[in-house]
């Protein structure tokens, strides 16, 4: 019986979907995703979410089951992500959670504590940021809570109102939230893999040629449905890499082309910044593919790390 959550992770394109699905048919596991984008509904493509055929048959959680319309936040994840795990642990199997938005998955093993928010006071923020701009809004963040504010870019709308929300509905500061939930007992014993190439070279080639592939399989398309459905540029799922740039060159801010090189160019930026979180954090384990993935071997390693951490 599984004793806690086993987690793959690493940069955009490294395989870990395809692993997530062998690793649960190999440790009697479901897959929860921690993916800030495969979340929302109508975003296949785009996300490289998993697909039935995929998944093989494998129990898939918190794909494709959000609105794209809405605003999804960090707490709501860590609670349909937590009650995703425990009942899948009280049905003794083993939880793995599989994606690369790393501050989901540390929100969900430390179990962090977040404030309640104001639907209001959120839009009447917004409105001010809308109004005033960044620079003014991050201004007024720097007076209650200067930690914070240093590590905001103006552009950052929706955390910029987010921790000036919860100062105003608590007098207490986001980065006192934090500490507190740092120094609490993680909420889950984990083990974490983490996914990566032997050089960066064939990393960025694989991102590449999942660009291409996403053009081939209708990303455009894909795109312009979400559009006629309502969702706007200021909705954060289509501030998603590979959305908001086709939606730039489908409002002819840009060739088609251009927004495809714009893509490849966000994507291994990404890529870097997701490696260099992980490189900072003790305690994970490493696989390491050469040119191409090996996931028999990497199920037996996963096995392995599992059994000696106690998690199975």
């Amino acid at each position: 019986m599984a004793k806690g959550i086993f987690v793959i992770t690493g940069p955009t394109a490294t395989g870990k979907t395809a692993l997530g699905v062998r690793a649960a048919k190999a440790l009697d596991g479901e897959v929860i995703s921690a993916d800030a984008m495969q979340l929302y509904r109508g975003m296949v493509i785009g996300t490289a979410a998993p697909t039935p055929e995929e998944t093989e048959g494998v129990p898939h959680h918190l794909v494709g089951t959000v609105d794209p319309r809405e605003s999804y936040s960090v707490g709501r994840y860590v609670r349909e992500a937590s009650a995703c795990a425990d009942d899948i642990l009280k049905r003794g199997k083993l939880p793995i959670l599989v994606g690369g938005t790393n501050l989901y998955i540390e929100a969900l093993l430390r179990g962090t504590d977040f404030a309640a928010g104001d639907p209001a006071l959120r839009s009447s923020l917004e409105a001010e940021y809308d109004a005033l701009g960044g620079e003014e809004m991050l201004r007024r963040l720097r007076a209650c809570d200067p930690e914070r504010a240093g590590k905001l870019h103006p552009n950052d709308r929706k955390r910029i109102v987010r921790a000036l929300e919860i100062f105003r509905l608590t007098g207490k500061t986001i980065t006192s939230f934090d500490e507190a939930s740092r120094a609490n007992a993680p909420r889950y014993a984990s083990c974490t893999l983490a996914l990566n190439f032997e050089d960066r070279e064939t990393l960025y080639e694989r991102i590449n040629i999942r660009v291409d592939r996403m053009f081939a399989q209708g990303l455009v398309r894909e795109v312009e449905e979400l559009l006629e459905a309502g969702v706007s540029d200021k909705d954060t799922a289509m501030q998603a890499i590979g959305y908001k740039e086709v939606a730039a060159a489908l409002r002819g801010a840009c060739s088609m082309e251009e927004a495809a090189e714009q893509i490849r160019l966000a994507s291994r930026r990404y890529a870097k910044r997701q490696l260099s979180w992980l490189r900072g954090k003790p305690g994970i384990h490493w696989q390491i593919w050469k040119k191409e993935a090996n996931y028999q071997e990497a199920c037996l390693f996963s096995t392995r790390i599992l059994e000696i951490s106690g998690i199975i």
